[in-house]
């Protein structure tokens, strides 16, 4: 794949405290793959490079409200997400609460994202871009083609992987800007993701190799 800012867009899933800072709520099953990857450090190096270079970034948060606590079901993470406040907001339509809390930003990613020229989607509600307008936002803005990187490897970031596929887009992968839960019973989401991240994306890349060929 060949990236230009006039076609070529970084998309980041869920740079938020709850799955990249220590004290978020899923630290305990990421927290190992987080530091084993440099995640955190390889995401803010890919804002870096997109900024640096005038690349549209995209930012596909993911946010519950009280009103999603009415849910009737949900899948095994769906469900554990609720149960443990994940992404929590007191409401659409306020920020109250927010500053410093699980859904909000990494702090050191505000400067990037808080930017005024960053576009934050509207949040997904499950793993995929379905149920947002990123979609929309890359179409409205004249991308073909998405570098992606973020958080949860096997669930949001593949999620958004698949569907973008679908829509038409190209679509790279950066491995090692991501990572994913490591669970004893249900398994290594990040290994499973990275077999397919190989298998569907148009490119799988290196943080390094990335913005080399963003630059």
């Amino acid at each position: 794949m060949d990236f230009n800012k006039q076609d070529t867009a970084l998309v980041i899933t869920d740079p938020q405290n709850d799955f990249l800072s220590p004290e978020g709520v899923t630290w305990g099953l990421v927290g190992a793959s987080v530091e084993a990857n440099g995640t955190v450090g390889h995401i803010e190096d890919l804002f870096k490079a997109a900024k640096s270079k005038d690349y549209n970034v995209f930012i596909s948060p993911h946010y519950y409200y009280p009103t999603d606590r009415g849910w009737q079901f949900g899948g095994t993470v769906e469900n554990m997400m609720h149960e443990i406040n994940m992404f929590d907001r007191k409401g659409a339509l306020t920020t109250d609460g927010l500053k410093g809390s699980g859904a909000d930003w990494l702090e050191q990613y505000k400067p990037y994202i808080e930017d005024g020229k960053t576009v934050v989607a509207s949040p997904h509600k499950v793993y995929g871009p379905e149920s947002n307008d990123l979609v929309l936002q890359l179409r409205k803005q004249g991308i073909s083609k998405v570098i992606l990187a973020g958080m949860s490897a096997n669930f949001c970031t593949e999620g958004h992987m698949r569907e973008l596929l679908e829509q038409g887009f190209e679509v790279a992968v950066v491995a090692d800007a991501t990572a994913a839960a490591v669970h004893e019973q249900l398994g290594d989401g990040y290994q499973t993701a990275l077999t397919n991240f190989r298998y569907m994306a148009g490119a799988v890349l290196s943080t390094e190799e990335a913005v080399s060929a963003i630059s």
